[in-house]
């Protein structure tokens, strides 16, 4: 999108995927050599030797990645498991060995094989319901990209040799090209792809700088050495600004580093309200090396651990060992603080690649989370055992995705005394007594409330996906995105209702969606005695700071202006006007 100030000044927005604000030159991450790819067929006699220089680019491939993992700095070393996992891909069955077999199949040329092969990895992945994996499309992107660049031999930008302060603009960035990223040259990143949960997304928010992604059309807007101004927090870029644009903003981030500074010294701070009641601010994590950004903003533990990843870009599903071995490194680490452990949350046959593939007319209602678990019983039980076992190294708590009926609850706990019974009988450590929690993220658990909450510890709501389901919208979709709306009058009655029902049962409710992570709600969630907000760890150090600034006695006599209301934007005005001051006071990105 984009919008004109004056004849100089431009507007584009786009995904502020990790907050803060910078000024300076933009530097363009030429992708030029392999836009342009041309078919053509090998004869009998040749088709070995097109085999073998495909061979040879995916080992050049390899080891320049391997070279890049050695070279990664410190402060991203965290990360390496990403470029391990681009590793794995270039072996991988469905990339590797179809081209192979396209190259013999066709009689076409290496590079026209590998760019149809890809073409149908990424239809398949971007049918999947869960934005996290259709930005899994990238992965395979990136990995293509680099056997081409070694077929046409063409040599990547080499980030790490930038020899100035820039701002780089890409049409996107593999994690090989943001891990040779140094802070002290870098100082934002601006892409015409990806988003929130991309890898370019995750490690700007690690080296806290400042990313604005998905812009569509930036790398053909802007021009090298042009003077930009990147705005994470409000997911805005100005190209040429004025004067007095470049004033207005070079106070803004005078401001931003200030508040922001102000607020990760009190990150460690508990999160208690005027009147003395604390409430649990934890962090969501989808890698393990993540943890440690929980712990430097001052989480209070793991709201929510994500387990996918550990299934993506394999040949076959991870051992019980591989799991348990991640997920005791989280659960040490975070000792004596709780670690939930999401199950699997996937479609199974869609997100890995070495399952057999059914496709579905909407994979979004289809066979995944918990369902696809309640099918697969062994991937199940192998989870279970793995959860159960790293149980015995600190405070476990164990989640089940997209609950939609009672059965569902019921089976689950059945699967977990299976597998325990399963590491009784092979005599291995584990801790069976953990607390059982379900998401709340489908409407019709929200209206089953009563009934489920006989058989759980706790409920988790999930707003992204309840959000979703009750509105009818797809949040990744641009032509109805903006009714996507956490307070929209029916969430916030669903979420009373969950609360209400928890509260009556003696049992926790959590908030782990995106609801949970903007301080704005925070006088709302906290009116609704939700327990515990989980969040990503960057909005940790904001949303404790505005806790602090409440009291739950105000915020519940709040509710009942809020329940008259009648819109979002009602919602919203009433929030904005009621805590003005408050949230000017605390809110350095909102």
């Amino acid at each position: 999108m984009k919008t004109e100030n004056d004849s100089r000044q431009t507007i584009l927005e786009g995904i502020g995927a990790s907050p803060g604000i910078c000024i300076g030159k933009a530097y363009l991450v030429d992708k030029e050599g392999v836009d342009v790819i041309k078919k053509y067929y090998i004869s009998d006699d040749q088709l070995d030797n097109e085999k073998n220089r495909f061979k040879s680019a995916v080992k050049k491939a390899k080891d320049e990645l391997h070279q890049i993992i050695e070279d990664i700095p410190d402060d991203l070393r965290e990360n390496a498991d990403i470029l391990e996992t681009h590793v794995v891909l270039l072996k991988d069955k469905m990339l590797y060995g179809r081209a192979i077999k396209t190259i013999e199949q066709d009689r076409v040329n290496a590079e026209w094989a590998l760019k149809k092969v890809v073409a149908g990895l990424k239809k398949k992945f971007n049918r999947l319901p869960d934005p996290f994996f259709r930005e899994r499309v990238a992965d395979i992107a990136h990995v293509s990209d680099r056997i081409l660049r070694s077929l046409a031999g063409v040599d990547k930008v080499k980030i790490k040799d930038i020899d100035k302060r820039v701002i780089l603009v890409a049409e996107d960035l593999s994690p090989a090209e943001t891990s040779q990223i140094q802070l002290e040259k870098i100082k934002g990143i601006v892409t015409d792809a990806g988003g929130v949960a991309s890898h370019t997304g995750i490690i700007a928010r690690t080296l806290e700088i400042p990313a604005l992604l998905g812009l569509e059309n930036a790398t053909s807007v802007i021009q090298g050495d042009d003077l930009i101004i990147v705005d994470g927090t409000e997911g805005k870029l100005i190209l040429s600004p004025t004067e007095q644009t470049l004033l207005e903003y070079e106070e803004r981030i005078h401001e931003y580093e200030i508040q922001k500074a102000f607020l990760n010294r009190e990150s460690h701070v508990s999160a208690k309200t005027k009147d003395g009641v604390v409430i649990k601010v934890m962090g969501n994590i989808e890698l393990p090396e993540e943890v440690v950004s929980v712990k430097t903003y001052g989480g209070d533990g793991i709201g929510l651990y994500r387990t996918e990843f550990q299934y993506l870009a394999r040949n076959n599903f991870p051992s019980e060992f591989e799991l348990f071995d991640k997920y005791r490194d989280v659960v040490e680490v975070m000792a004596p603080q709780p670690v939930t452990i999401r199950t699997l949350d996937i479609n199974g046959d869609k997100a890995v690649s070495y399952t057999t593939s059914h496709d579905e007319t909407n994979p979004a209602l289809g066979l995944r989370a918990i369902r696809y678990c309640l099918k697969k019983p062994d991937i199940f039980k192998t989870q279970l055992k793995a959860i159960l076992r790293a149980a015995a190294f600190g405070n476990v708590r164990i989640l089940f995705p997209m609950i939609s009926c009672y059965d569902e609850v019921i089976e689950a706990k059945r699967m977990l005394d299976v597998a325990a019974q399963a590491l009784e009988d092979e005599d291995r450590p584990y801790r069976r007594d953990i607390e059982i929690g379900i998401m709340m993220e489908v409407p019709s658990a929200v209206i089953i409330a009563d009934i489920l909450a006989k058989e759980v510890d706790f409920f988790s709501i999930g707003t992204n996906d309840l959000i979703q389901y009750s509105l009818a919208i797809d949040r990744v979709n641009r032509q109805v995105a903006h009714l996507y709306n956490p307070l929209h009058p029916s969430i916030i009655r669903m979420v009373k209702r969950v609360s209400d029902v928890a509260k009556e049962n003696n049992i926790k409710v959590f908030m782990c969606g995106e609801m949970a992570a903007h301080p704005i709600h925070v006088p709302i969630l906290l009116g609704l005695s939700i327990d515990e907000l989980s969040m990503n760890p960057q909005s940790i150090p904001a949303v404790k700071s505005m806790i602090r600034s409440l009291d739950t006695k105000s915020s519940a006599s709040f509710i009942d202006e809020v329940m008259e209301q009648k819109t979002s934007e009602d919602v919203m005005e009433l929030t904005q006007r009621k805590y003005a001051k408050i949230l000017a006071e605390n809110v350095y990105f909102h």
